[in-house]
This record gives structure tokens, C-alpha cells and sequence, in this order.
């Protein structure tokens, strides 16, 4: 999950404490290697493009065994526990998801390095996980690691397509990045816009 991370202290908690934590709090919090990290918000465009990839994935996924779910689910990775912004599971059970096949993380400056180091070692580890999804918001571009791949990134840009193969559904990163406001995709649908314009001329 990609909400602002603030460690609540540096001494290392148990597991024990940690579900104490979770059920005392109104807060949630991820817990990695010891580790207690509350989650402390996150912007409009980073909620945006991960509703855009959770409502993508859901339509397509509507009447199979597969799920859609978004930041409020926790997942289980051993002994660590994390809030992914969307996540896809086709076994879903009770309140922790244990074999997810797809992760997407939205990156912010305060989970960059996580999400990419801490994160992605647990994540490919994990023997039900097919693809693991990184989206920048500040700027446009979409990294897939795929088992099928090596877990080698492929990186896909405006006016590009993106088939996620665990769950067989494309989406274009233009959809991926509706309503997000920055400046990249403003002037990538203003050139649309003129070229519909241009053509109905």
C-alpha cells in the first residue's frame, strides 16, 4: 500500500503485538521484518490510478473465482504483513489473502524504496504471485515483473496497452491514468482531443 509510511518505532514488535495493534487501532499498519509502519494517507492521483486498475480488473474478473481488492485487504507473506493497493486473489478466504496471483503498488517518494526493495523480494517469493505491477503517479509509466518473465520489468508508456496474463486482461495505460493530474498525461489527451477535433473537421 502506498499511503505515506511513518514507522512507529524502532524497536522490532512482535507478531502478537502487532494484531493487538491492528485491533486496538482506527488506523492500519504493515508489518515488515519486525517492523510496525502505520499508514498515514495518500494523495488523489495515487487513489485514482489505483482505482482505475481495481475497476479494470474487476469488470473483467466478474463471475470467476477471482477477486479484486483494494488497499483495506491485508496479505500474508510469512511472517510479514502488508497492504497492497490492488490485489488479485481466485482463493480468497476469510481476512488475510495468502495466494495472490497479481500486486500493484502505486510509488510515492516515502514507499519508493520499500515497495521496490523490501517488498518486491517477499512479493516474488510468494509461489502464487504471477505478476507484480509498479505505477509511478508523478510521472506515467507502468512496470510489469512477470514470473513467466524472470521477474525481468517490462515498462509500458502513454498510447501503450498492458495484458496482465494471470487474469487475461488488457488495459491501456491511458485508462490506467483517467482523471490523474499531472502534466504528462494533460498533454497526452490534449493532443487527443485535437486530433478528434482535427478529424471531425
Amino acid at each position: 500500500m502506498n499511503p505515506e509510511l511513518k514507522i512507529l518505532d524502532s524497536i522490532p514488535m512482535t507478531e502478537e503485538a502487532y494484531f493487538q495493534l491492528e485491533a486496538d487501532s482506527g488506523i492500519r499498519h504493515e508489518y515488515i521484518d519486525g517492523q510496525t509502519y502505520a499508514m498515514v494517507g495518500s494523495a488523489l492521483n495515487h487513489n485514482r490510478i489505483a482505482m482505475n486498475v481495481a475497476v479494470g480488473f474487476s469488470n473483467h474478473l466478474r463471475g470467476t473465482s477471482c477477486e479484486t481488492f483494494s488497499a483495506d485487504m491485508k496479505v500474508q507473506i510469512g511472517n510479514d504483513y502488508v497492504y497492497p493497493d490492488v490485489v488479485v486473489d481466485c482463493h480468497a478466504t476469510g481476512n488475510l489473502l495468502v495466494s495472490p496471483v497479481i500486486i500493484v503498488e502505486v510509488l510515492s517518494k516515502s514507499t519508493r524504496k520499500k515497495d521496490t526493495t523490501q517488498k518486491l523480494i517477499r512479493y516474488i517469493n510468494l509461489p502464487s504471485l504471477q505478476e507484480y505491477v509498479l505505477i509511478e503517479q508523478d510521472i506515467v509509466s507502468v512496470q510489469v515483473l512477470r514470473r513467466t518473465n524472470a521477474w525481468q520489468p517490462e515498462y509500458y508508456y502513454l498510447g501503450d496497452s498492458v495484458t496482465f496474463d494471470a487474469i487475461g486482461v488488457t488495459l491501456t495505460v491511458d485508462n490506467i491514468y483517467d482523471r490523474v493530474d499531472n502534466a504528462e498525461p494533460n498533454e497526452f489527451r490534449q493532443l487527443q482531443q485535437g486530433v478528434v477535433v482535427k478529424n471531425s473537421e
